[in-house]
């Protein structure tokens, strides 16, 4: 089982400044972010954004808990990076590319070493399932949260 890597990229009617402003609220992905269960912050900046959070996330075989550090490029990129957790590593970002007034592509990307113990769980098409629901439940989520 190697790395899990991909990226996910929609269309959005709305504003950079809002789509950017809804996936920077750490505090309320889960209501929008499928496999993202729960966070609890740790620690925020000057602005009050989430900057060392813990996760719990739905990945098909197992929940996935992750300590993850936050950077913000306000308003073309957030990244993470995680510090601890159940796999060897994880670094992920939203990217936003402002189209025309009021249309904004963003795209989530994630990479993933499982590690040996999850990657048992994660063969063949199984891995295939789980990237294609962490992508796609990420970007289309927020597709739908901020076209409400």
């Amino acid at each position: 089982m190697g790395i899990i890597k991909g990226d996910r990229s929609v269309e959005i009617e709305a504003s950079i400044e809002t789509v950017f402003a809804i996936a920077a609220d750490i505090d309320n992905a889960p209501e929008w972010q499928g496999s993202l269960k729960d966070v609890e912050v740790l620690e925020r900046d000057a602005e009050r954004r989430a900057v060392l959070v813990e996760t719990e996330s739905d990945a098909k075989v197992k929940t996935v808990k992750a300590t993850l550090r936050f950077s913000y490029e306000p308003h073309t990129a957030i990244r993470w990076v995680q510090e601890k957790g159940d796999t060897k590593s994880l670094i992920g970002w939203w990217a936003f590319e402002e189209l025309r007034s009021g249309l904004t592509r963003a795209t989530y990307g994630l990479e993933a070493d499982p590690g040996r113990m999850l990657g048992l769980l994660l063969r063949g098409p199984a891995e295939t399932a789980v990237r294609d629901f962490l992508l796609g439940n990420a970007a289309e989520g927020l597709k739908q949260k901020a076209e409400s």
